[in-house]
């Protein structure tokens, strides 16, 4: 099993014959993802990657190509009415890789979406890959390996630098997800923890969080109540100074919250281990297996 995305994902790509979106487009086709279709308003009746069909509208995408999954590369200023528009069609999934989309629309997007039943992932994310089935986001593919190792990050680079770390070590990924670094995304920690826990081929999970906010004491919260399997964690941003935003809009630390010394113990005291550095983490998650 995976989580999220898989052989099943039929992905329609919003924004595909933009720079971005046509780039990632042909490195996800490549990598396996079914990549049925893109949309483009007015672009319409092309087709790309020789032979995906360009639509006007993500309903024609899903009425005409099947698609249940899709993923944002349009402008920030588009962003919200582009998940509106895929929503709307039936799309169970959307990943949002736009950067700098406003909160307010984040949070339009986020609630409607809730109302639907439909899963967000981003804005401001390097997306899903479940390794050697699908990938739907911006992740360096050669990095990853099919494995039991849950992966869930509010960094993109990390990601790729902690998941590399495992595969070096023979410790493959059942799935990972770049949640994204804004205040406000469509899935958190804890939606991602809660389909780890419930996948039978995920056996650990490694989470990478960062300074600022409360996320990470929430998610040792639900680690402590509900998860039964062996979590390791690392907090970005040990040097970060106070009041300052370091990367992402979601990390900055105000007086004593959010800081790595708050996050560390909430995750201690939750009964999981705090990497210092990446390249710890292979080690405690072994470790923590054979427990």
């Amino acid at each position: 099993m995976a989580i999220l995305i898989d052989e099943s994902t039929r992905l329609v790509v919003q924004g595909i014959t933009g720079r971005e979106g046509g780039f990632h487009a042909a490195q996800m086709a490549a990598y396996g993802t079914n990549v049925v279709a893109g949309v483009s308003p007015g672009k319409g009746g092309l087709k790309v990657l020789d032979s995906v069909p360009v639509y006007d509208t993500i309903k024609q995408a899903v009425k005409e190509a099947g698609a249940n999954t899709s993923i944002i590369f349009v402008p920030a200023p588009n962003a919200l009415d582009a998940v509106l528009e895929s929503i709307d069609a039936g799309i169970r999934l959307t990943v949002i890789i736009t950067e700098h989309v406003p909160p307010s629309d984040t949070w339009r997007a986020v609630n409607y979406a809730a109302r639907r039943g439909v899963r967000l992932i981003g804005p401001n994310c390097p997306g899903v890959i479940s390794p050697g089935r699908a990938k739907v986001g911006i992740m360096p593919a050669s990095v990853f390996k099919r494995g039991g190792v849950g992966v869930v990050s509010r960094s993109g680079t990390l990601t790729y630098e902690v998941s590399l770390q495992l595969t070096k070590s023979g410790l493959g990924q059942s799935s990972v997800v770049g949640i994204g670094g804004d205040p406000i995304v469509g899935t958190g920690f804890k939606d991602v923890l809660e389909m780890f826990e419930n996948d039978v081929e995920t056996h650990s999970v490694v989470l990478i969080g960062e300074i600022g906010g409360d996320a990470e004491e929430k998610a040792a919260a639900y680690i402590s109540e509900h998860l039964s399997k062996p979590v390791v964690a690392y907090i970005a941003g040990r040097t970060a100074p106070p009041g300052k935003r370091m990367g992402h809009a979601g990390a900055i630390v105000s007086g004593t919250e959010g800081t790595v010394e708050a996050k560390t113990k909430a995750f201690t005291e939750a009964g999981v281990a705090v990497a210092k550095t990446p390249s710890e983490i292979p080690a405690l998650i072994a470790r923590a297996s054979r427990r």
